[in-house]
């Protein structure tokens, strides 16, 4: 049975303070549903350790998100400041440091806290595009009733305005 922190702290606090045994515990509190044995082995990690929290380490250990992995990534990854234009994608840097493609997308996002996005060709609007477009969509604004303006929504991709009925 997994234990909320709250109820770790109150099985620690009732067994260090009232030397109160795993029966007890669950005889004291029917409405959490805790199980004797659950108890009894939190209690006994509480003896051997000290503590009711997790072992540092204890968890599965991490294979291919290593920091030296993280490093590499990082590296590949980021144009150089003195050479624009050298990073690599997700499946050469793969390639390049023998790891996974998946993990390669894991360490981007997770670690480096950085996005893949690739690059699109867009039209750039000037000053007199966007007065225009707002001008026009202020026209069309003004066809409607006040109550009928809340279901107008803006396409900006289509540049249109449309009406939901």
């Amino acid at each position: 049975m997994v234990f909320s922190n709250e109820d770790c702290i109150l099985i620690k606090q009732l067994h260090l303070l009232k030397g109160y045994g795993a029966r007890r515990l669950v005889k004291e509190f029917p409405g959490k549903k805790w199980q004797v044995r659950s108890v009894g082995r939190l209690l006994k990690k509480l003896k051997e350790t000290g503590t009711t929290s997790r072992q540092a380490g204890s968890g599965r250990p991490r294979t291919a998100r290593t920091q030296e992995n993280v490093d590499a990534v990082g590296d590949l990854v980021l144009s150089q400041e003195d050479a624009p234009g050298t990073h690599r994608t997700v499946r050469q840097i793969a390639r390049e440091t023998k790891i996974h493609r998946s993990s390669v997308g894991r360490i981007i996002h997770g670690d480096l806290q950085l996005k893949c996005v690739k690059k699109k060709r867009a039209q750039q609007l000037t000053e007199a595009n966007r007065l225009n477009h707002v001008e026009r969509s202020q026209q069309l604004l003004d066809k409607f009733s006040e109550h009928e303006i809340r279901y107008i929504f803006s396409s900006t991709r289509k540049c249109s305005l449309w009406l939901l009925r």
